[in-house]
Parts: C-alpha cells; sequence; structure tokens
C-alpha cells in the first residue's frame, strides 16, 4: 500500500504514530505539507514516511488517499486536486456523506467513510468504517477495533458517541476536585480515580452477557451509596439532558450532509 494524507493534523499524526508502531510495518506514506511541524515531524521519526511538496504530490505518489482535513475547508482543498479512477478514498471527515466525496473525487470512485480517534496512536479504541471493506477494515483492525457498518444512517448514530469524551473527563474532573477540597492530594486522588474507571472500562469485556442496565444495577447496590448517587443525577433530569445533548449532535451532523 502506498498511502497518502491530504491533511496532516493530529488525527493523521496519530493514526501514522499507531501504524509505524509495528516492527514489520511496510506501507509507505506520503504526508501533506499543510502543517510543517507535524509533517516534518513524523518524516524524521518514521522510515518510509515522507512529506510532498503539495497535496496534489500527494496524490500522484498514493494509492490509497485519506482525507483529513478540517470540514470548513474541505471542499476548496479536495475541489482544488486531480484524482485519479484507481485512488481508493479513505474519508476521515465526519460530517460530510460519501455522496458529498464523491462528487469531490470523480473518477476516483472507491470511496470509504472511517472514523478514528486519537488514541488510535496507541493501537487502542475502534474505528467505524462504512460502507464495510476488508481492506479498510485490516489496516485499523490492527490499530484498534474495526467496526464495520454497511448503513450510513447507523455510522452517524455511532459518530455521535465521540462527543462524548470530554464530559467524560469532566465527570471525572469533578470528583477530583470533590477530593482535593476534602483534603486528598492532587497525585494521590488522580491515580486512585485513574485506576478505578481503567477498571471500570473492562466491565464490558469481562460480562459480555450483560448490558449497561445490568451493569450499572449490578453496581448499585440497595440502599448503597452508588444508588444514591444514581437516583439523586436521575431525579435532576441529568440523563434526560444528556440524551437531549446527544439528539443535537446527531442533528447537527445529519444536517451539514444535506
Amino acid at each position: 500500500m502506498k498511502l497518502g494524507f491530504i491533511g496532516t493534523g493530529a488525527l493523521t499524526a496519530a493514526i501514522v504514530t499507531g501504524l509505524k508502531s509495528f516492527a514489520d510495518n511496510a506501507v509507505s506514506v506520503l504526508l501533506s505539507p499543510r502543517n510543517e511541524e507535524i509533517a516534518s515531524g513524523l518524516a524524521s521519526r518514521f522510515e518510509d514516511v515522507r512529506v510532498a511538496p503539495d497535496n496534489q504530490a500527494v496524490l500522484d505518489g498514493s494509492d490509497t488517499v485519506m482525507l483529513a482535513v478540517r470540514p470548513q475547508i474541505a471542499h476548496e482543498v479536495i475541489a482544488s486536486l486531480r484524482f485519479r479512477p484507481d485512488h481508493h478514498i479513505v474519508s476521515l471527515i465526519a460530517t460530510l456523506s460519501l455522496q458529498e466525496i464523491g462528487k469531490l473525487v470523480a473518477p476516483a470512485h472507491r470511496l470509504t467513510k472511517a472514523l478514528p480517534m486519537p488514541m488510535i496512536a496507541l493501537r487502542q479504541g475502534a474505528t467505524i468504517i462504512c460502507p464495510p471493506d476488508p481492506e479498510v477494515a485490516a489496516f485499523f483492525g490492527k490499530l484498534g477495533k474495526a467496526v464495520e457498518v454497511e448503513d450510513a444512517r447507523e455510522f452517524d448514530a455511532l459518530s455521535v458517541v465521540t462527543a462524548t469524551y470530554a464530559s467524560y473527563f469532566k465527570y471525572l474532573d469533578t470528583i477530583h476536585a470533590w477530593l482535593r477540597g476534602q483534603g486528598v492530594g492532587e497525585a494521590r486522588g488522580r491515580d486512585y480515580i485513574g485506576a478505578l474507571f481503567k477498571a471500570l472500562a473492562n466491565a464490558p469485556d469481562t460480562a459480555p452477557e450483560a448490558d449497561f442496565v445490568r451493569l450499572s444495577q449490578e453496581y448499585a447496590t440497595r440502599g448503597g451509596i452508588n444508588e444514591q448517587i444514581l437516583r439523586e443525577l436521575t431525579n435532576a433530569g441529568l440523563f434526560e439532558t444528556f440524551n437531549a445533548s446527544l439528539d443535537g449532535v446527531h442533528k447537527r451532523i445529519t444536517a451539514s450532509q444535506t
């Protein structure tokens, strides 16, 4: 595979870092020069990673092209390029539909959408792929979990999950701040919270037959302190507000594709 990236930001850096963490990796990578600092940094760290003189040179030297530009400039950047019919285009731009990408990259016709996350640099997390594609699934499957979906609507719904990361860390920060207020040392509180929630993240794998409601019930012992906080947050409408926020993000993602 001769892999090229149009757009060299944090996500491109994460993919290349994860990819080149394999000792036997033989994929050559050609980077857009748009972000010189990131591009030159990756090229200096890894063999078979080069910076092209411009975006068209990326296309000319690649057979698989990942589109990783910001949505705000995607049309301007992509429309100015000349694609080949044999190019395999993998769009990492969540808010552009396959139909829209198809118009921009014609005459290229093999199109895939993928949504990896920055933790792919450590070969963790999951990447959703639409439509299913064995080559793309194998590529991202080496860097974490590849989840192939056939329906674009399902892809959009799964994309909403990625909007919850910041809120998760704010939740942990609230706990951490409370501990500091009780006189617990900052480092000790952070380490304790990190260890507990890392273990909790493994619960779905250790109990694959249990859905999330059941897991919640198992930790919410009747009359216990977990039940108390769950009940109080539920009564305060926290989860209803959260659900409404998910709806809002979904509308934002799908509206940008119409």
